[in-house]
């Protein structure tokens, strides 16, 4: 595995559930298109899976 990720938030929040929109703040993303670097752990993957329709991820 990779030793960090980049998320790219590429659907908008608008419509998705609560839970959905908390994970998406906690990855710390914000706007649309906006990129983000994560470490590769199993905590982030735990919450990319919630959020895969909504997220875009490349390994680093």
């Amino acid at each position: 595995m990779a030793n960090k990720l980049q998320i790219t938030l590429t659907k908008s929040v608008i419509g998705a559930k609560p839970a959905q929109r908390k994970t998406i703040e906690a990855l710390g993303l914000r706007k649309m298109n906006q990129t983000v670097e994560q470490n590769d752990n199993a905590a982030v993957r735990g919450m990319l899976d919630k959020v895969a329709h909504l997220v875009t991820v490349t390994e680093n």
